[in-house]
């Protein structure tokens, strides 16, 4: 991803871009059911990494499992490249943690970007304070092993009913998470620069009582006032 598209999503609204995603005939880019801990901070931005987990069963998913080296969920977590945001297909089910506060700091002091995952996150109030965006279906206690079982890392997965793709970019802000397509980051970075623009023009007359008609979305006329600077 290049800086500038990397600068100008870290500012822009997961509204904006959905609104642009669906002009490009995509519905279904947000990320259903989760998050962010913290109650405000900057928006999370960048390539997904991703941690595929199955449902649980009990023979195979011991406490001893942790010791294996190879075990998904640490490799994910020690092998993730800087700059990236872990996401996890946990199937919509919070009722178990998929990482906790050392696992979460670990990611935050190896670079990690943030952390999306569609199933919950314990130790929720200290993963919250970390200088990391973390995005979650809740707090949730429990284990991961008494309901997840991590299963692949960097592969397809679904996420709050989002199709994820290894390097799509993951946008996150107080709304959630949106998930854009890697080959489209830059067009859509360059569109929603202009359309924040317009609609902070828009807010900033509404704020002086004008009417939305004609102006969102505009007219002729309003759109020749705008572009000749009108506001500035």
């Amino acid at each position: 991803m290049k800086e500038q598209t990397r600068k100008i999503l870290s500012n822009a609204s997961t509204a904006s871009l959905t609104t642009l995603l669906f002009k490009r005939g995509l519905r279904n880019q947000f990320v259903q059911g989760v998050g962010r801990l913290k109650s405000s901070g900057e928006n999370l931005v960048g390539p997904a990494f991703t941690l595929r987990h199955i449902p649980a069963r009990e023979d195979l998913n011991g406490i001893e499992v942790f010791k294996d080296l190879d075990h998904p969920q640490r490799k994910a977590v020690e092998t993730i490249p800087a700059g990236h945001v872990l996401v996890m297909d946990c199937r919509r089910d919070a009722s178990a943690a998929s990482a906790g506060a050392i696992l979460a700091t670990r990611l935050m002091v190896r670079g990690c970007a943030g952390i999306v995952t569609d199933g919950g996150l314990r130790d929720a109030e200290e993963i919250s304070g970390l200088d990391m965006p973390s995005y979650c279906a809740g707090p949730s206690a429990p284990t991961n092993l008494t309901r997840h079982q991590a299963i692949d890392i960097d592969v397809p997965i679904g996420c709050g009913g989002v199709a994820v793709f290894p390097g799509d970019i993951a946008v996150g802000d107080g709304d959630g998470v949106v998930i854009l397509p890697a080959e489209m980051a830059d067009e859509l970075a360059a569109d929603v620069a202009e359309m924040e623009k317009y609609e902070a023009y828009v807010l900033d007359k509404v704020r002086g009582g004008a009417s939305v008609f004609g102006l969102y979305p505009p007219n002729e006329e309003n759109r020749r006032r705008y572009e000749a600077g009108d506001g500035d």
